[in-house]
């Protein structure tokens, strides 16, 4: 049964940073996509960041320059740093895993985990 486990959610005050992380276990990812999408409260669940293979990353407009995903593949985990927080970055972070490409689109990835709030006060 494959999980993914995300930690590393909290509250924060604008400008502060956060350090995500999301443990995969009963697939190993190291040669599919792994990505970070995230839910605001009354909002469609929207792209973050993806990280592929080799590794290629891409980014959300509105993170660009603020988050940083990252992959360790000896521990099948996936890591988004978030700095420069805003309060518009309030939501639900979900990781997901298993696309074969670095898509933007949520239906392209099989496997997600239950997410972790992250909260920014202004």
């Amino acid at each position: 049964q494959v999980q993914l486990t995300e930690s590393g959610g909290g509250l924060v005050q604008a400008g502060g940073s956060l350090r995500l992380s999301c443990a995969a276990s009963g697939r190993v990812f190291s040669s599919e996509v792994m990505a970070w999408f995230r839910q605001a409260p009354g909002k469609e669940r929207e792209f973050v960041a993806n990280i592929g293979r080799w590794p290629i990353t891409t980014y959300a407009d509105s993170v660009k320059g603020r988050f940083t995903i990252s992959r360790d593949n000896a521990k099948n985990t996936v890591y988004l740093q978030l700095n420069s927080l805003k309060p518009e970055d309030t939501a639900v972070y979900y990781c997901t895993a298993g696309a074969t490409r670095n898509s933007a689109s949520r239906t392209e990835y099989p496997y997600w985990g239950r997410g972790t709030q992250v909260t920014v006060s202004s």
